[in-house]
């Protein structure tokens, strides 16, 4: 019998491994594996189909239909849905594809990839449909949704002080300080710097949203802000202490020397404790690193990850004024918790896919999903906001954005020229 040599078995994994990687898929060595958890990493897709299949047939009556059958034919369509969503997450939790992250677990990771897939598909749905009848259709998400609802303006008065007020001079200043907007700034921020662990893009992000506030704010009254709360309470205050901590947050374990031991070679329960919390946590810290001027195409891309994460923050606003969603609705809560476990592995992703030098790449899964998702959501925007807006854009406003446009396309083309000289330059 030929036996191949070691250092060719050892090369073709190697090789192996590389290529598995630049798929997404995961490599777990059953070595590393801890005793405790590894029955969580050896697959029984048969066993769960077997157990999802008596499940189904127990909740669906399919063996005694007669005792199961329901005359409201709304709560028969309900429950229908919710098992077709729970047949495809489980699929997806057992046979979709993996990507970069592996804690606390890839399944974890899968099982967020089919609640993607059933959003861009619910807004796939939702997009054809009309307003009404999608403002109508919230009510089955929500029963006190698909009532209109009024806009809260905070310009309205911008007075720091109010000497007639009776009760608090400094109202307004308090019901800023107040609002549910506050701790979404200094939560939201907190997240996004942990997402992307780079501070000069999380400031072009944290006063490019505020660009995009006083660009709207003839469309939203809810962007109508007065000038202390645009510049000092979000940008100085709020995004601040959100970038702060979110980069303190990186920094500190970013500088921390870890070893992943198993959680059963813990010696003590405080140790088995801390174990189990720290798979909840990234398995590196490493600082992204984006190079926006490492020329002009990565420039395009890395403004370009910037567009889209505006675009995504601008459609929680639009989506809720045109679906009559209040702010403080748990759909509002939900949507933002779902981007914001899209968003991790699509950071992660979109970085890999700037910083692999194969010049046949494709993006992540996740990555696709969230500009689908993007683009679906902008697009139900677009349809359901025709007549909402009837304010026109101010001029100053059209040839301030047009001047940027412009420079911006002159310095593109300029640095593409420049680049491309001295590459060839440097080839002589």
């Amino acid at each position: 019998m030929y036996m191949e040599p070691n250092v060719y078995k050892r090369g073709r994994k190697k090789s192996n491994a590389a290529q598995q990687r630049r798929e997404g898929s995961i490599l777990i060595d059953d070595d590393d594996l801890d005793p405790w958890t590894a029955w969580a990493y050896k697959p029984r897709t048969i066993t769960l189909l077997f157990i999802g299949s008596c499940f189904l047939i127990w909740a669906s009556g399919a063996l005694d239909p007669e005792s199961n059958s329901s005359a409201d034919i709304v709560t028969s369509v309900k429950r229908g849905i919710w098992a077709m969503i729970a047949v495809f997450l489980t699929y997806c939790l057992l046979q979709a594809p993996s990507t970069l992250l592996i804690r606390p677990h890839p399944a974890i990771w899968r099982l967020v990839h089919g609640m993607a897939v059933i959003y861009l598909v619910a807004l796939t749905f939702l997009l054809f449909q009309n307003r009404d009848d999608a403002r109508q259709f919230m009510k089955y998400l929500h029963p006190d949704l698909g009532v209109e609802l009024p806009e809260r303006s905070y310009g309205a008065d911008c007075r720091i002080y109010v000497p007639d007020h009776p009760t608090n001079r400094f109202i307004n200043v308090y019901e800023t300080l107040f609002d549910e907007f506050v701790p979404a700034h200094l939560f939201g921020w907190w997240g996004k710097a942990i997402m992307i662990r780079n501070q000069p893009l999380l400031w072009v992000l944290s006063i490019g949203f505020e660009l995009m506030e006083l660009t709207f704010r003839h469309m939203l009254p809810n962007f109508n802000e007065c000038w202390w709360d645009s510049i000092i309470l979000d940008i100085l205050i709020c995004n601040w202490l959100g970038i702060w901590g979110g980069m303190h947050t990186v920094r500190y374990f970013d500088g921390k020397t870890y070893e992943w031991v198993g959680i059963s070679r813990q010696p003590n329960i405080l140790g088995k404790v801390k174990r189990t919390l720290g798979q909840f946590t990234p398995a590196n810290w490493d600082k992204d690193e984006w190079h926006p001027f490492l020329g002009p195409w990565r420039f395009i891309q890395v403004l370009t990850l910037c567009i889209v994460f505006l675009t995504v923050e601008l459609n929680t606003f639009f989506l809720k004024f045109c679906l009559w969603i209040p702010p403080r609705n748990p759909i509002i809560v939900y949507r933002l918790v779902l981007w914001w476990l899209i968003a991790i592995p699509t950071v992660r992703e979109y970085n890999s896919y700037l910083q692999d030098s194969n010049p046949v790449k494709k993006v992540g899964a996740f990555c696709w999903l969230s500009l689908a998702i993007c683009i679906i959501e902008l697009l139900i925007c677009i349809k359901f906001g025709h007549g909402l807006f009837p304010t026109p854009m101010p001029t100053w406003l059209v040839i301030s954005w047009s001047s940027i446009g412009v420079g911006l396309l002159a310095f593109l083309i300029l640095w593409t020229w420049r680049f491309r000289k001295t590459l060839s330059r440097k080839r002589l």
